[in-house]
């Protein structure tokens, strides 16, 4: 049985009725999200993400595939998010990716295959003895559990509402690869690849038919909360050095630091 961990997380195993679980504090975060550069992001997400975070599309497989991340530092294994004291910047949405941790959701693959259902799991270094029980002695969920299932498997169901969405607008052609260029006060500029956006001109040229399809599946709005969201990376400078707002090219980068 082959179980692989999503992004983010170490080693992780499936949630049994007796494990007793460490759960973190409310926005205190785990170290495995502080050198973080993005995260997934859902469907239903995009409103309150885009106040906060630029929202761009990356592609692990050259395009054929395309997941929404939430950006968060400018640098490869940057948080700007993080504050001292190891917690998520109060001010600023919790992406839900974050709020579901240490739990997730996961295909298993037994002899190579990989299973249809989506497995609840666990990460394995949370399961300790003093932490919480979720399920009483008759195995009966308890209220902790409870809240944290109903975030887990809602949030499971709106990635794959966020996947359709990138399905249907890389179907239509209308993502673009673009690099953004961030130029601090002090130091050397810094170059962000490996990203993709909703092209403004092939939006405009679609036909009205397609325009009222991804407005009646909710895809229209989420498009006009990324678009606005882009200029939030002059926002992400300003928190790492105060300095001037970055720049967007579509053009090529010299010495990128891709965004992973």
């Amino acid at each position: 049985m082959d179980i692989r961990p999503p992004y983010g997380y170490q080693e992780i195993v499936p949630l049994t009725k007796q494990h007793r679980v460490l759960l973190p504090e409310p926005r205190k975060l785990p170290l495995v999200f502080h050198n973080l550069t993005a995260l997934p992001l859902s469907f239903t997400e995009f409103a309150a993400a885009c106040r906060d975070y630029p929202i761009a599309f990356v592609s692990s497989d050259e395009g054929k595939s395309f997941v929404a991340m939430a950006v968060l530092g400018l640098e490869n294994q940057q948080n700007l998010f993080v504050t001292a004291g190891g917690g998520w910047d109060a001010g600023v949405y919790l992406p839900a990716y974050v709020r579901r941790y240490p739990f997730c959701m996961t295909r298993i693959s037994v002899n190579g295959q990989e299973q249809a259902e989506r497995v609840a799991c666990v990460e394995k270094r949370a399961i300790n003895d003093k932490g919480e029980a979720l399920h009483n002695a008759k195995g009966e969920p308890l209220p902790v559990w409870e809240e944290r299932k109903k975030l887990l498997f809602e949030y499971e169901a709106d990635l794959v509402r966020s996947d359709e969405m990138t399905q249907a607008l890389a179907a239509l052609g209308l993502l673009e690869t673009f690099s953004m260029q961030a130029v601090p006060n002090e130091g050397s500029p810094l170059v962000m690849t490996g990203m993709y956006r909703v092209a403004e001109h092939k939006l405009v040229a679609l036909a009205s038919e397609k325009l009222k399809e991804l407005t009646q599946q909710g895809i229209l709005a989420r498009v006009y909360a990324h678009l606005i969201s882009l200029s939030n990376f002059g926002r992400l400078l300003d928190r790492r050095t105060g300095g001037a707002k970055p720049a967007a090219s579509s053009a090529p980068a010299r010495d990128p630091k891709k965004l992973n």
